[in-house]
Order: C-alpha cells, then structure tokens, then sequence
C-alpha cells in the first residue's frame, strides 16, 4: 500500500467516525427488504449506529409492488434504503424504484440508497432511475454475495444433494460479504455529504472460481461438496421446473450472462475507501457458517 493510499483511508476513518456521530441522532432509516440478505445486516448495523430503523416489508404493510402502501411506511423519515426483492436489473425495477424514489423526496424523504449490481448491464436503468428523482443519492454496487451460499436457494442444493449446479464456469468472483455491505451503507447515511451522488462499487478480497468457493465449504464441513457448471440456457429450464415465471426466468437467466461473462473477475476497493479496512475474508465466512451448521444436511 503506498503513502497516498494509506494517509486516505487514515482519514476517511478518522472524518466518518465525526460525522456518525453528529449525524445518527434523531433520523430514522426506512429499511426495505428488513428481512432480507442485505436490509437484515443494514437494520442491524443502523440501530448499532444509532439510528431508528423503520423496517419496510410485506410483513409491515409496505410492498414494492403497490405504490399506495409507500407512503406510510416513507412519511417522517429522513433517510430509505431500497433493496428490491427481485434483481435490480429485473423488468420493471426502474420503473419502481423510480416512483418510489420520486414519491420519497414529495414526503421529505431525500437521502437514499440503492442497493445495485457490480457489472450489471441491466442495472444501470434503475440507478438512472434514482439519479433522476431529485434525491440525494447513493448507489452500492456489490459483487456477488458471500451470503448466497448460506442463505437462499443455493444452499438448500449444498444441503440436500451435495451439489452446487450453476451457470458460472470457471469465471472468478470476489465474494462479498453482506455484512460489508450494510457498513458501507451505514457509513454513508452517517458520513454527512461524503458520500453523496456517488457510486461505491464494493467486493471482496480474494478472487474464486465457484468450484474453489464449493471446495473451501466442503473443507470445513468435512463432508463432499461439489459444483457442477451448466450453461444459462440450461439453468433457465431448471428454473422454469422449480415454478419460476417464464418471465423472471428468461430475465434471469439475461442477467447471468452478463454477470458471469468473466467482467467481475477482479477487486473493487470500496470497502476499504469507505470503511478504512480490508473487506471481510470469504475463509472467515465459510468457518463462521460451518460452525453455526449452515451446511449439514
């Protein structure tokens, strides 16, 4: 690490400490997606940071899909984290956030964060999206999440069959761990205007073929773990067999072409410009979760 690098992240630790604790009091997070991967670990970190979270789900009467529950759940807050519960490149999640973001700013609502894709194509028209309400903006695009193996459909396949099967090849990904994710996001909600109008792309620390990632969790398990690659076309049948729409299947399996094509196979910094340390090791993850029995049958 060179001078210049090191004396940043002295600094963006030192000025993001000041202003948490400045900023925090009195302002209420709106959480979407509370129960999720992501709004879990954001809930949880803000009330740790001394914000008041207002979790947002179907649990709590707030549905993306159905404007006249939002503003409710958005009306007296300061700030919203908005993690869609489909993919943020799906169809119609630029219109959504879009709305959402616009009606958030009528109610005063102006500090958000979204919650993207790290090279995702279709991404980019739901972060227009944002950009384009007149609120005061942060985009976080993450790599993909160390979490997928531990929570979600892919692990019920490591669980019950031993066997990872997905379109990924050999690609390498830098897994991110979702903790990460909500620190940054946290850190920008609390950093004053640091971070403001901009993009944070946030990854790992170590670049693995989902084999290598299998084979680490088959390692601390004890038991024989494996992955087997199959092409998107193929994976969309699986998925029209698991009663996935016709459509969020085909929309997905878009998706995975464009994030397993080999782009994301190298490291983003954010985590460490953010927060002032190195992103969460994928080896730590993979002890924790095995320790806690995450994979056994």
């Amino acid at each position: 690490m060179t001078n210049t690098a090191h004396d940043t992240t002295q600094d963006t630790t030192q000025d993001t400490t000041h202003d948490t604790a400045r900023n925090t009091r009195g302002t209420t997070l709106v959480v979407t997606g509370a129960s999720g991967r992501t709004g879990s670990r954001v809930a949880r970190a803000a009330e740790a940071a001394g914000l008041t979270v207002r979790a947002a789900s179907r649990a709590t009467g707030f549905d993306w899909w159905d404007d006249s529950t939002w503003a409710d759940t958005l009306r007296g807050a300061d700030a919203a984290y908005l993690a869609l519960p489909s993919d943020v490149g799906a169809p119609g999640a630029a219109e959504a956030v879009g709305a959402l973001a616009r009606e958030a700013v009528g109610l005063g609502v102006r500090r958000l964060v979204l919650l993207s894709a790290r090279g995702e194509d279709q991404a980019l028209p739901t972060e227009e999206a944002l950009r384009a309400s007149g609120a005061d903006w942060t985009v976080v695009r993450a790599a993909w999440f160390a979490q997928n193996f531990s929570e979600g459909p892919l692990v019920a396949e490591l669980r019950q069959r031993g066997e990872l099967v997905f379109p990924a090849g050999e690609v390498r990904e830098p897994f991110l761990d979702v903790r990460d994710i909500a620190d940054v996001v946290v850190a920008a909600l609390t950093a004053g205007d640091r971070h403001t109008g901009r993009t944070l792309t946030l990854s790992g620390g170590r670049l693995l073929t989902f084999g290598e990632a299998v084979a680490e969790i088959a390692a601390a398990t004890g038991r024989p773990l494996s992955y087997r690659a199959v092409s998107t076309r193929d994976y969309g049948k699986a998925l029209a067999g698991f009663g996935v729409p016709p459509r969020e299947a085909a929309a997905l399996t878009s998706i995975f072409d464009t994030l397993l094509d080999g782009r994301n196979a190298h490291l983003s910094d954010g985590v460490e410009k953010v927060l002032g340390r190195a992103p969460r090791s994928f080896s730590d993850f993979v002890r924790e979760e095995a320790a806690a029995g995450t994979w056994r049958p």
